[in-house]
């Protein structure tokens, strides 16, 4: 864990309670004395060292030591244009590519996405919290949605394209966004639109399901 999340952060006297004292006290097994790292989200590239003081059952006490700017986030940015899958599949990845550094996600509906996926942005950022703890990441990465590939080509129009071509995505390859399929690929329709776009694929023989294919391409694209 590099720091930690708390809305008080940057105050003189911080008070930690409910489950981040258990997860300090019980799981990080921290002591007083101990000095620990924390942000708030109103103010994230702001990081503050504590020095806890107090410890007693259901919460624990911290002052202030020092606060320093530092960001943490990719030296490059990465626009997916994901076409929606179960979102069980993509609360799985989510933590990885937040880790790798993607910078924005654009969830796609397209021909073959099924339409009763709900996505729960609020829900997608508590899981990225975690995420960015962990890592250090400072930057919070962006969500929205289009209601087709059509919608979203036409905002972006120099989008590449991941799918079954003969071009292979190079190591030295970048670029800023990028459309990944749902599982099926693209509809007949979907592909007549798309093949003004340039189209790569990454080098393996093997079908990649779409949350796997999104693991590499962004992978292979920031790191």
């Amino acid at each position: 864990m590099i720091y930690l999340l708390h809305e008080d952060a940057s105050k003189p006297t911080l008070v930690v309670k409910g489950d981040l004292h258990k997860y300090i006290i019980k799981v990080r097994r921290h002591e007083v004395g101990d000095a620990l790292f924390f942000r708030s989200k109103a103010d994230i590239k702001t990081l503050h060292k504590y020095k806890i003081t107090d410890i007693d059952g259901r919460s624990l006490n911290l002052n202030l030591l020092s606060s320093e700017i530092l960001e943490v986030q990719s030296a490059k940015k990465l626009h997916i244009g994901w076409c929606v899958i179960d979102v069980k599949s993509i609360e799985k990845v989510l933590p990885s590519l937040n880790e790798i550094g993607v910078s924005k996600i654009s969830f796609i509906y397209c021909d073959r996405s099924q339409k009763n996926f709900k996505l729960d942005f609020e829900r997608f950022e508590r899981i990225l919290d975690s995420s960015m703890e962990q890592s250090g990441r400072t930057s919070q990465m962006e969500f929205d949605t289009y209601k087709n590939i059509a919608e979203f080509i036409k905002e972006f129009p120099k989008t590449k394209v991941f799918d079954f071509c003969e071009r292979v995505l190079e190591d030295t390859s970048h670029f800023e966004t990028v459309i990944i399929g749902c599982e099926g690929g693209f509809s007949k329709n979907e592909r007549e639109l798309l093949k003004s776009q340039e189209n790569f694929r990454l080098n393996t023989s093997m079908v990649l399901r779409s949350e796997s294919a999104t693991l590499a391409v962004a992978s292979k694209l920031l790191l």
